[in-house]
């Protein structure tokens, strides 16, 4: 396939601002972890005092510091957060025990993610499982209700995000890295998330009241950034491509939502809404996210969905070959055989 010339050219213009600023990433760090364990503590003595309504008024603040230390955790599994290997992957290891992300295994499977996203030849590692219409069509009638509970919207993000994180994480299947390696990160992480929870326990003298602060805050980064995870590839104008035809730029640039939100919202997310930026160079710090669209016209334009027109996401379900875009279950492709 030849080259798409114009993704090309703006890959030469991100690859100007792939260099780490350590000012930014320790006022980034600190300005996030800070406020998180204050609001921790606080949720901690509101729930030992039952004063419930303290931790419900909490969590989504504190929910979202978490989404941004899961972007840091990301950019050290990149390698673009500080210029150091050892500082990015001593502080990403670090972060796990509050995003329950196994570090390794992450950073491994989302460099797959990363390699392959917009190719139908390699789905599977890193993606929301996406059929396309023929594929669906081609499935019995069990397979086919699969599908339709999978990518449920309610389902997928309200059920799947927090199981992910709560339970699905503890295990180590499916996580992209050899049985072995896997089993010693995942194992070495519940490990210390147990002693870390255990001392928290003797600390207030009660588990419930540690996780019934804790769980919550959890279950919503959790909905919060498996929305922000559907929304970066799920869109109707998104793009995929057979293998040969694929090309990593063109994927990148068209094929990674570009998502507008509000200035606040884009600071609890860490920028992660810049998703075609990230995808272009992967090395770029979520902190120089903006001034890289900033400095080339077509990142502006590409790929651009609003709050409103992200909703519009939820029903988009199947890739359509021929019309070459996202689309839902119309009537005709239902569970019955066709």
């Amino acid at each position: 396939m030849a080259k798409d010339h114009a993704a090309l050219d703006v890959a030469r213009h991100c690859a100007a601002y792939r260099e780490p600023v350590v000012r930014c990433a320790a006022i980034q760090l600190a300005n996030t972890l800070v406020p998180y364990l204050i609001l921790c503590v606080v949720m901690t003595v509101a729930a030992a005092n039952a004063k419930w309504w303290i931790v419900a008024l909490l969590t989504v603040p504190a929910g979202g510091l978490l989404v941004r230390l899961f972007i840091i955790q990301h950019d050290c599994g990149h390698g673009s957060f500080l210029p150091s290997r050892v500082a990015n992957d001593g502080i990403g290891r670090g972060l796990s025990l509050l995003t329950l992300t196994p570090y390794d295994s992450w950073k491994r499977g989302h460099a797959l993610h990363h390699a392959s996203t917009g190719d139908l030849s390699r789905r599977g590692t890193g993606d929301v499982e996406t059929l396309t219409v023929r594929e669906y069509l081609a499935l019995p009638r069990l397979g086919r209700l699969r599908y339709r509970l999978y990518r449920n919207p309610f389902l997928l993000i309200g059920l799947g995000s927090p199981l992910n994180f709560l339970l699905l994480q503890r295990m180590p299947f499916g996580v992209g890295l050899p049985w072995r390696t896997a089993w010693r990160d995942v194992v070495v992480l519940d490990l210390c998330l147990a002693v870390l929870v255990g001392a928290l326990a003797l600390a207030t003298g009660s588990l419930l009241l540690v996780l019934g602060a804790l769980v919550p805050t959890v279950c919503v980064a959790a909905w919060i950034g498996g929305w922000l995870f559907y929304v970066q590839h799920q869109y109707e104008d998104t793009i995929w491509e057979k293998g040969d035809e694929w090309d990593f730029h063109a994927a990148a640039l068209g094929g990674s939502s570009y998502y507008v939100l509000p200035a606040v919202l884009q600071w609890f997310t860490g920028n992660v809404g810049l998703h075609h930026v990230h995808h272009l160079n992967s090395r770029i710090p979520n902190y120089r996210l903006q001034e890289c669209l900033d400095g080339h016209e077509v990142l502006g334009r590409v790929g651009r969905l609003t709050l409103l027109e992200s909703l519009q996401c939820l029903h988009l379900a199947l890739w359509d070959e021929d019309a070459r875009k996202l689309v839902g279950f119309p009537r005709g492709l239902g569970i019955a055989a066709a």
